[in-house]
């Protein structure tokens, strides 16, 4: 169960026991795990942590999707050196853990990474995606960086002041029904407010049933009614990349 006095919900679900199929690099001030496509390819994909960091076994398995669904897939260290998050750390001190680590104050690396992909790795097409604490920092990426052709933010959280209208490229947000710290009045507001001022290709999804974090940190095994969705908002994340990358 959740515990209630968390301030965030990453706490929820499993950590994959999970190897990976890449391998680690340092770019630039920052290290970062890549992971390659069978073939040949001049298309890339940042992945964005959540508040666990770069080396969530769950997020490395995202990335290897990706590879396997034929991108460079890089989920750099976005926190530069700096602790994640540990699941035994006191959320009573969550909040001043995170004022260190804003997901929209990270040029800096993300500048660091977009010219290792396109000088080492040969990308000239790149996406971002991202899951919760990194959501938001593909809002910011995506208002900011206009060599990112593609978007997609998973359970991103929102806040009512938040202005994500001034959007590049195509951005897809994926949302879950039951996620207690997003609640779907705020998920409505931001589709309106993308309805009136977006001026490029977007949507917004929200999954039945399920809970924050249900893409990346629940296995496909947890129970028979959530199998369809997990896999659908993987499948949905790789498609909006596909059609726009």
């Amino acid at each position: 169960m959740a515990n209630e006095s968390r301030p965030c919900p990453c706490g929820i679900g499993d950590r994959f026991d999970y190897e990976g199929c890449g391998q680690e690099v340092q770019v630039e001030h920052i290290k970062a795990y890549v992971c390659k496509a069978p073939a040949s390819t001049d298309k890339a994909v940042v992945v964005i942590h959540d508040i666990f960091g770069w080396q969530l076994p769950n997020t490395r398995y995202m990335a290897d999707m990706l590879a396997a669904n034929g991108y460079i897939a890089i989920c750099p260290d976005f926190f530069a050196g700096r602790e994640a998050w540990k699941p035994s750390d006191d959320w009573s001190k969550f909040d001043d853990w995170l004022k260190t680590r804003d997901a929209r104050k990270i040029n800096k690396e993300a500048d660091a990474v977009l010219k290792y992909l396109k000088e080492q790795c040969g990308a000239k097409k790149l996406g971002v995606v991202g899951f919760c604490w990194g959501g938001i920092a593909v809002h910011h990426l995506m208002m900011t960086y206009p060599e990112l052709k593609a978007g997609v933010s998973l359970y991103g959280l929102i806040k009512d002041s938040d202005d994500i209208s001034n959007l590049l490229n195509p951005t897809f947000f994926i949302f879950a029904e039951k996620d207690d710290f997003i609640p779907l009045h705020q998920v409505t507001l931001l589709e309106q407010e993308l309805k009136k001022n977006c001026k490029v290709d977007f949507e917004v999804k929200i999954y039945p049933g399920q809970t924050h974090g249900f893409v990346h940190r629940r296995g496909e095994d947890i129970s028979p009614q959530d199998k369809p969705y997990i896999e659908e908002g993987r499948k949905d994340m790789i498609n909006w990349l596909n059609k726009y990358i």
